[in-house]
């Protein structure tokens, strides 16, 4: 994530998007002021890897391309050739894979993993700040529970990365982190060095419901409809308008400081083009009217999520440039997703605009792969023909630009962090399943291998008596 920097003659603000010393000087006649933006950064390190040499597989690149009888090579985490034929590296670990397919690794760009975690229960609810209805100033990350059983399940599906973000309860819900899917500690040990922080929106029911039954007085925050959910957008966007001016005036005349505003710190993120806005949005019409408001306020929507008429406007998105995460087949559970139709990810792919197959669900974000095929198989019976080749960027390389990551992983390219899944067959099969993970090229998950299964201190459970004695 880029930097930004703020340089006066008489002080200097410095606003760093991923890193930075984790101070702020605002001693009284301190002539800089500095503000760390990423107090809880990245301390993801790659496990150990090997040299790997994965030899005549079915390989998809992710980004369109395939080689059949195709070779991967995997040097210091990184993906290093992928040709028809390779010569093993001395010492590389050789792998036979005919027979078997070789992709990018699974990448969910909706997740809530962690934030509302296994088991299910009230205690574990830390996916929604239903205090206000503009809650920008709270991130995903304080409330993942790194020890969620749903991780290595995800991971057993071929997940490699995904974006943790908080619910829709909200007009502004929060920020959203993108995490490798890797065993750790703290939340800081999962997250993906130098991915953008996302800001999580929604529109429609949710925020209208939640706050237009739950008491509450607008314009206090609390919408009780559509006018009122796009009157309290255009309200925080002004406030984040004004912010930023005051900071930019600061920038360049220097003088005092404005006094910080979380909440709107993150807004003014937003309009400084460092923090990537994510959307739940499942009419067609209010995407559009959402786009309108970006422009009105001069930032850019990333992605719609759920979208489910994303199909009514794909040619207007695709013009835009956003993209849209969507379900294979899950429509008509309240009134915003009835008109759901099955061809939806596929009428999208095929007007040119960016299509996504996500999960917000612990439980289907083990199966993605077979979401995408059911969305694949959908759109031939209506006579959309993609490749499996195509359809496979939904699954990598569509969320990973959505994510701004692209430039590390998603796709099989010499370069990239080796986060691949080797497949027993065709991934878009019910019949397949992921063999082995990789994350950065180290081995994360090999099916039947116990060693590699990992099991969260929570499913070890509690000591009976006996065990005590």
């Amino acid at each position: 994530m880029k930097q930004f920097m703020f340089a006066m003659a008489s002080a200097t603000v410095l606003l760093a998007g991923c890193g930075g010393s984790g101070t702020e000087d605002t001693s009284e006649g301190s002539d800089a002021v500095e503000i760390d933006r990423n107090p809880y950064p990245s301390t993801y390190a790659p496990y150990p890897s090997t040299t790997v040499l994965i030899k005549d597989a079915m390989v998809l690149d992710g980004i369109g391309g395939e080689i059949s009888g195709g070779d991967v090579l995997l040097v210091d985490g990184k993906v290093s050739e992928v040709a028809e034929d390779i010569a093993a590296p001395d010492g590389a670990n050789v792998i036979n894979a005919q027979g078997k397919w070789v992709t990018p690794g699974i990448i969910d760009n909706h997740s809530h993993l962690g934030v509302y975690p296994s088991p299910s229960v009230s205690a574990h609810g830390d996916g929604n700040e239903i205090s206000g209805a503009v809650t920008a100033e709270v991130w995903a990350e304080h409330g993942i529970w790194p020890q969620d059983p749903g991780f290595p399940r995800a991971l057993a599906g071929g997940v490699t990365s995904m974006q943790i973000l908080p619910g829709s309860a909200n007009l502004f819900g929060g920020r959203g982190v993108t995490l490798k899917n890797v065993p750790a500690r703290t939340v800081q040990g999962m997250k993906f060095p130098d991915a953008p922080y996302t800001l999580k929106m929604a529109c429609g029911e949710n925020p209208k419901r939640v706050y237009g039954y739950g008491g509450g007085r607008f314009p206090g925050g609390a919408p009780y409809s559509r006018m009122g959910n796009v009157a309290g957008y255009r309200m925080a966007w002004a406030k984040a308008v004004e912010y930023k001016r005051k900071w930019d005036k600061y920038a360049e005349d220097g003088g005092d400081p404005p006094t910080r505003d979380l909440e709107l710190d993150t807004l003014m993120g937003v309009l400084n083009g460092d923090i990537l806005v994510h959307m739940h949005c499942y009419r067609a019409d209010e995407m559009a009217q959402i786009m309108d408001m970006s422009e009105e306020f001069g930032y850019k929507v990333t992605s719609f999520h759920h979208a489910v008429e994303s199909y009514k406007i794909a040619d207007k998105l695709a013009d835009y440039g956003a993209c849209s995460a969507m379900w294979a087949d899950w429509w008509g559970f309240k009134m915003e997703a009835y008109d759901g139709i099955r061809e939806n990810i596929p009428m999208v792919h095929k007007a040119g605009a960016c299509a996504i197959v996500h999960s917000d669900d612990d439980i289907g974000i083990q199966r993605l792969n077979q979401e995408a095929a059911k969305a694949l198989s959908d759109g031939r019976r209506a006579g959309i023909e993609i490749s499996n080749a195509e359809a496979w960027q939904w699954l990598s390389a569509n969320p990973a630009k959505s994510l701004g990551i692209f430039e590390q992983t998603g796709s099989l390219e010499p370069g990239k962090n080796a986060d691949l899944v080797i497949w027993s067959g065709d991934p878009f099969s019910v019949y397949s399943q992921a063999e082995q993970v990789y994350i950065d090229g180290a081995l994360m998950y090999e099916r039947g291998n116990e060693a590699l299964t990992p099991v969260m201190d929570f499913e070890l459970g509690q000591p009976g008596e006996g065990d005590l004695k």
